[in-house]
This record gives structure tokens, C-alpha cells and sequence, in this order.
């Protein structure tokens, strides 16, 4: 079952890519178009569909917030067939530039992204009739940006935000840099989130802040039970909500709910 849904927000159109061979896909993703910049890119187990939407869009370029596979599973094959360049961190142009290894679940619901030239963008980004500012926000990846423009109060914010209340971290993540990334966008004055996964298109700063309120609510509760003498383990035994059992089966422990005490423990 296949997901290819487009819709527009003023005057940002947003596709929605979900794939699934077997059943409703575990998990779709927006990739946004406006005044000529693709943001993101999908996945690329949806190609075709990804090269069908923006045919005859005519974008100038592309614009990639991280190297994950869900964001950047089409960035050669768009930039390809429209003659484009590639923009994102420094550490992203790292990353494409060699072959990934990935999980076999991450094969499966997304397919891996054929290396590509990427150029570090600056700090500023300006298309035909926009500026946007690139905002380094790592925690999800070490390489994350997020693109805000500041006109209109846009934030296309890559996997920055998610969601007010998250189930589950990879394995890599940062919850201390989590926090850290989204006080950064506080001082901004945003208003629609482009979430990747999970778009809210107003008051996006009290969405933000909600976010960041649980994080900070998590840490404060593994820190009490730390310092009760208990151990890393006992802690997720304790906090760990269960229902995450089917994705942390399937992803063979890279993304559960232990990851996020896990990096409170470690990274602190």
C-alpha cells in the first residue's frame, strides 16, 4: 500500500509519501515545495511517485535538513533530472558523500539514499522571493538544520519537533542536545511547524515549547531516580510505558523508549 497525497498550506505545497509492500505504511513523510526549493526529499522506496510530483514544478534547488534516509532517499534522483544542486550541513555533505550502512528495517520502510554531491550551505539561503536561515539544531542527527523564514514565521523543521509527547529515540540520539536545539528556536517567532512527519501549521512555538517540556520533565524524573542509588536498567524498568515492544522488535533495539534514558544516562 502506497501513500502520494498533496496538500497546500498558503503558499507551501506539501506532499505526503507513504510506503508499506505488505499493508499500511508504518510511516509517511512530507517533503515541501516553495518559490522554487524542494525541502527534503523522501524516501526512496517512492521514487517514482517523489519524481512524478515534481515533474513539472520546474524547482531550482534542493534543500536537505538531514542525511536520514526518509529525507534524503531522493536527493540524487531529483537533483538529477532537474539539473539542481544540493544544499545542507557540512556533516551532511560528509555523509552522502560515502555509502551508509543502515538497519534492514530502515530498507524496508525506506530504501537507502544513493550518495550525492552536497553543498554546505551558508547562513542564509535566498530563492526568488524568500530568505531562509539555516539553523544547525543537532540531537536528532549530529548534522540536523532546520530552515526558518522569518517573513512569514515558517519553520521547516526536519525531525526536530515529531511530536509534543514522543514514543521512542534511536540509538544515536542526544536528548541534552534535543533540549538544547529546540531553546534555540524559542527566541524565533514561529508560527507554522513543517514537520517532516507531523506538520502544525499555527502557534507553532507553543508546540515547540511543549516538546521541550517533556524532555525536560523526563530528564527531571530520571535524575530523582538516579540519585535514589537506582541503575540505568532499573530506571527504564521503572519509566519504560511498553509500547514501543513491536518497534524496538522490529528496528533489533535501535529505536525504543530504554534509548531515550539511555542517552539522559549517558550524554548528561
Amino acid at each position: 500500500m502506497h501513500i502520494i497525497q498533496s496538500r497546500q498550506f498558503g503558499e507551501v505545497l506539501a506532499f505526503q509519501f507513504g510506503y508499506g509492500p505488505i499493508g499500511k505504511p508504518l510511516m509517511s513523510v512530507y517533503v515541501y515545495y516553495v518559490d522554487g526549493l524542494i525541502i527534503d526529499t523522501g524516501q526512496r522506496n517512492m521514487q517514482k511517485y517523489v519524481l512524478e510530483s515534481f515533474r513539472n514544478l520546474g524547482p531550482t534547488s534542493i534543500l536537505l535538513t538531514h542525511h536520514h534516509e526518509d529525507h534524503s532517499g531522493n536527493a540524487y534522483a531529483l537533483s538529477r533530472f532537474h539539473g539542481t544542486e544540493v544544499y545542507g550541513h557540512s556533516l551532511t555533505a560528509e555523509k552522502m558523500a560515502a555509502q551508509r550502512k543502515i538497519f534492514p528495517y530502515q530498507h524496508y520502510v525506506w530504501g537507502n539514499s544513493k550518495d550525492v554531491n552536497v553543498k554546505p550551505i551558508g547562513q542564509s539561503f535566498k530563492s526568488k522571493n524568500l530568505t531562509f536561515f539555516p539553523i544547525h539544531t543537532p540531537g536528532h542527527s549530529k548534522d540536523h538544520l532546520v530552515y526558518l523564514e522569518e517573513k512569514n514565521g515558517w519553520l521547516f523543521s526536519g525531525d526536530l519537533f515529531l511530536g509534543e509527547r514522543i514514543k521512542f529515540f534511536r540509538s544515536d540520539e542526544n536528548i541534552y542536545d534535543q533540549i538544547h536545539s529546540l531553546k534555540k528556536m524559542r527566541q524565533y517567532d514561529v508560527d507554522a511547524v513543517f514537520c517532516a512527519h507531523n506538520p502544525r501549521l499555527a502557534e507553532g512555538n507553543q508546540h515547540l515549547a511543549q516538546k521541550l517540556q517533556f524532555l525536560e520533565d523526563i530528564i527531571g524524573q530520571i535524575q530523582q531516580l538516579l540519585e535514589k542509588g537506582l541503575s540505568e536498567k532499573a530506571v527504564i524498568k521503572i519509566m519504560d510505558p511498553r509500547n514501543d515492544r513491536w518497534a524496538k522488535l522490529m528496528t533489533m533495539g535501535n529505536v525504543s523508549f530504554a534509548n531515550i534514558v539511555r542517552s539522559a544516562v549517558r550524554d548528561r
